[in-house]
């Protein structure tokens, strides 16, 4: 199976890695800022998984993250963030508490479990392998990490949706400023194209058609009918979309926050419905501090490439589990 790789900047203080099981259909990415970066998050979905996102919020305390893990498996998948946490302490990696150095790893989950063996999730042993793979050359995407068992477009259920996974895209805005965007994509949602037309939407279980999730919720309204009855209700808590925006630029705690708040924009504008009480939708932001710059420029040029990299995740996935990919052209 081919996985674009992106090329990705060239700031050996940010490297990416994956760790992924085609059998299980499930993985684990993790972002590692070995020399420390300022940390931001918001949370919009109402369905989320989360670990350490406290501490990225203005007035707490600790002032810089060592890495951000995305991975599949629902709850368990948090306990892949233990073998980050225990490779960046062997690297010495960490915050100095005088007696020991805590790495300090925010994560997020997505749930892939009714996709691959859902008795099989990322764990600790494959946290640590996703940090071994590392690199800072290139960024694989499509069916890798914590897109590897990600699919979207499941309003009508998983197995009437379409692949999703794990997309990249950055900009270079002169002066050696960058902003990057990588996204595992699992969203209730459609996907859309850069004219809001569906590029991923529910399939009809009898027609297969390609329908749109939106025409589906006001049909229901007008039916008088609520989410709260078989089978919508089932879906709470399994989609999620989760990024991670990163920058080179100075960028202070309250601002990297204010980009993360801001790369959510990017989500309203590739994916429809989003934010949702069955979404779990999450956004870090790291900064690395190295170049001067602007926060509201930051912020904006991250929801565009936030927007840009959703698509690609699914564009560059592939079918697997039984669910099809949009490469497929099925319509």
């Amino acid at each position: 199976m081919e996985i674009n790789a992106s090329s990705f900047w060239p700031d050996p203080s940010i490297k990416i890695g994956h760790a992924t099981d085609l059998k299980a259909l499930t993985g684990c990415t993790v972002i590692l800022a070995e020399e420390g970066a300022v940390g931001g998050v918001d949370v919009r979905g109402s369905a989320p998984g989360t670990r350490e996102t406290d501490l990225l919020r203005p007035l707490k305390h600790v002032p810089k993250v060592h890495a951000i893990l995305l991975t599949g498996g629902s709850a368990f998948g948090l306990e892949a963030a233990s073998g980050v946490m225990c490779w960046l302490e062997e690297k010495g990696i960490g915050h100095d508490t005088s007696v020991a150095r805590v790495p300090i790893v925010p994560a997020a989950v997505l749930y892939d479990l009714g996709i691959g063996d859902p008795t099989l999730r990322p764990d600790k042993k494959m946290g640590y392998l996703a940090c071994q793979n590392t690199n800072y050359g290139s960024v694989a995407e499509g069916n890798v990490g914590a897109g590897t068992g990600a699919v979207v477009a499941k309003f009508l259920g998983t197995k009437n949706g379409f692949k999703g996974g794990l997309g990249f895209w950055q900009e270079e805005l002169g002066r050696g400023l960058v902003v990057s965007a990588l996204v595992a994509v699992n969203a209730i949602g459609d996907v859309l194209d850069e004219e809001g037309k569906i590029l991923a939407g529910p399939r009809d279980a009898k027609t297969g058609k390609v329908l749109s999730t939106l025409d589906i919720l006001r049909e229901m309204a007008a039916r008088g009918e609520t989410l709260e009855v078989a089978p919508y209700h089932a879906l709470n808590g399994l989609n999620t979309t989760l990024a991670v925006i990163i920058t080179n630029g100075c960028l202070n705690k309250e601002e990297t926050n204010k980009v993360a708040q801001m790369a959510h924009d990017g989500l309203a504008r590739s994916i429809s419905p989003v934010h949702t009480m069955f979404d779990g939708d999450v956004v870090f932001a790291l900064a690395t501090g190295k170049v001067k710059t602007d926060v509201n420029i930051v912020g904006a040029v991250a929801a565009e490439i936030t927007a840009i990299a959703i698509r690609r995740a699914v564009r560059l996935a592939q079918s697997t589990g039984g669910i099809p990919a949009v490469t497929d052209n099925i319509r």
